[in-house]
């Protein structure tokens, strides 16, 4: 069953942006940290954003002052804008609930974003 449901996700070319978004379909994780990670074919899967519950938000340094992490608990939504994108930044990017330890428990199916140059 699908927990977190990703959006939003494109190809732009170079200094353009996109709006990823990530509904917690069953509502279950308001009370947990959530986030954004991105993987591309030739690398691991690593840490964009994430928005815990009583942490400022945190970025990756290659993503800081271009990205930003927002989280609507009304909704259950929470959204990664990012701007100025670069080829970098061309990835799948994956939505992700609760850690425990380094990793989180929960994931969504990922959301493509290419940025060409």
């Amino acid at each position: 069953q699908v927990l977190l449901e990703e959006s939003g996700g494109g190809s732009v070319q170079s200094g353009g942006s996109l709006t990823l978004s990530c509904v917690d379909v069953q509502s279950r994780f308001s009370r947990c940290g959530m986030g954004w990670y991105r993987q591309t074919l030739d690398k691991e899967r690593v840490l964009v954003s994430w928005i815990s519950v009583f942490d400022p938000p945190m970025y990756d340094d290659s993503v800081k002052g271009r990205f930003t992490i927002s989280r609507d608990n009304a909704k259950n939504v929470i959204y990664l804008q990012m701007n100025d994108l670069k080829p970098d930044d061309t990835a799948v990017y994956y939505c992700a609930a609760c850690k425990q330890g380094t990793l989180p428990n929960y994931w969504g199916q990922g959301t493509q974003v290419t940025v060409s140059s």
